[in-house]
C-alpha cells in the first residue's frame, strides 16, 4: 500500500522524533511512503531520505493556508495515495478529503475540531483515545496506536563531562523545560535528597527560570542543564534513577526508554505514567507535586538494591511485551489494513 506520512513538526521533541521512528519500522514492512513536513530539522530529512523515502516540505503557516494544501493535494494527485497520516493537529488541520483514508494520530488530548477531515482517529493510549469518543468522535472511528523505542546497549556517558563525580547517585530527567514537566517540584525535592546529582536533559521556555532556582535553592553544585540531547542510552546508563515528574503528560516516551535500558522509573500519577506504569512493579508512582512523597521514593530506590532489580526487570518484561520495534510494525500494519478494509 501506499501511505503519505505527513507531519509540521518543530525542530526537535518528543513527537518529531518518533515520527522518524515510525517511518523507520514502516518502511521495514515493504510498504511505499512518502513524506511531508517542515523544512525544521536538516539531520531529520536526511535520515527520511536515506530510508529511500521521497520527503518534500511545506510551510505549514496558518497564514499560508492555501500553499501547504495546494501541495498536499498536488502530491495526492501524483502518488495516489491509500492512507495519508497526519501526525499531530496542526498536519491534520491541513487533510484535504478524498478517495484515500485520512489518518489523525494525536500525541496528546488535542481538540478533534483539528482533525474534522480525518477519517480515523489514532491515539497515543487509551486515555487519549477515551478523550476523543468523549468529544463526540464514533467508537468505530477511534483507534490506539502506541509509540515505540530502540535502545541498544551502549557505554555510559562518562560522569566527568558533566562534571559530576564517580561515586554519587545520579538522577536523569528527559523532558523539555517547560512548567508542565514538574522540574521546579524536582528542583525542591531535591532539598531532601542528600549527595544526589541531577541531570535535566532538554531544552525549553523555563529553563532560565530553573536555572536561577537552582540557584536559590543552593544546588548548583548539584544540578547540571545538559541541553538537547541525542545520546539518552548512554545517559540512562550512566544513571541511577530516571525521574518523571510531569503534572500532565498523555504518555512519555522516557517511560519505554527507563524500562529498555533498565533504568528504575520513578513518575507521578501524570494521566500517562498512571495508565501504564504499575506502582511497586514497573516503576513507582507519586501524587502529582508531592515533593515530600517525590523525595522519600528516590531515596528508597537509591537505598534499596532488590527494589530496583524488582522494577527494572519488570519494567524490561513490560517493553518487550508491547512497546519495542516489531510489535508496532505488527500494530500499524493491522491498523492500516483495518482502514483500508
Amino acid at each position: 500500500m501506499n501511505i503519505l506520512q505527513v507531519m509540521a513538526g518543530a525542530s526537535v521533541g518528543g513527537a518529531e522524533g518518533f515520527y522518524l521512528d515510525a517511518l523507520r519500522a514502516i518502511h521495514e514492512t515493504g510498504h511505499s511512503q512518502y513524506a511531508l513536513t517542515r523544512n525544521k530539522n536538516q539531520e531529520r530529512l536526511a535520515a527520511i531520505e536515506a530510508l529511500g523515502i521521497t520527503v518534500e516540505t511545506a510551510s505549514f503557516d496558518k497564514n499560508l493556508y492555501c500553499s501547504t494544501q495546494q501541495k498536499l493535494k498536488r502530491l495526492l494527485k501524483e502518488y495516489h495515495p491509500d492512507i495519508v497520516h497526519h501526525w499531530l493537529g496542526r498536519a491534520a488541520s491541513f487533510a484535504v478529503k478524498g478517495e484515500h483514508i485520512n489518518l489523525g494520530w494525536y500525541g496528546a488530548y488535542y481538540h478533534p475540531k483539528y482533525y474534522k477531515n480525518c477519517d480515523h482517529h489514532v491515539a497515543v493510549t487509551k486515555d487519549v483515545a477515551d478523550h476523543i469518543i468523549s468529544h463526540g468522535v464514533g467508537v468505530d472511528r477511534v483507534h490506539v496506536l502506541h509509540i515505540y523505542t530502540e535502545c541498544q546497549e551502549v557505554a555510559p556517558v562518562s560522569r566527568a563531562e558533566f562534571d559530576t563525580p564517580e561515586d554519587v547517585p545520579v538522577l536523569l530527567s528527559l523532558a523539555r523545560l517547560h512548567p508542565v514537566k514538574g522540574l521546579d517540584m524536582l528542583l525542591e525535592a531535591l532539598v531532601d535528597i542528600p549527595d544526589a546529582y541531577l541531570w535535566l536533559a532538554g531544552t525549553g521556555p523555563q529553563e532560565q527560570e530553573l536555572k536561577q532556582q537552582t540557584v536559590d535553592l543552593g544546588l548548583q553544585e548539584r544540578v547540571r542543564f545538559l541541553g538537547w540531547r541525542t545520546d539518552r542510552e548512554a545517559l540512562l546508563a550512566a544513571a541511577d534513577i530516571c525521574v518523571f515528574p510531569s503534572r500532565n503528560d498523555s504518555f512519555g516516551a522516557v517511560i519505554l526508554e527507563a524500562w529498555a535500558t533498565r533504568t528504575p522509573l520513578l513518575a507521578t500519577k501524570a494521566p500517562g505514567p498512571r495508565a501504564y506504569v504499575h506502582h511497586e512493579e514497573t516503576g513507582l508512582l507519586v501524587d502529582i507535586d508531592d515533593r515530600a512523597g517525590f523525595a522519600d521514593a528516590v531515596n528508597r530506590v537509591l537505598k534499596d538494591k532488590d527494589l530496583q532489580k524488582h522494577l527494572t526487570h519488570n519494567g524490561r518484561k513490560a517493553y518487550e511485551q508491547g512497546f519495542t520495534k516489531e510489535v508496532f510494525k505488527e500494530n500499524v500494519t493491522a491498523l492500516y489494513k483495518h482502514v483500508l478494509r
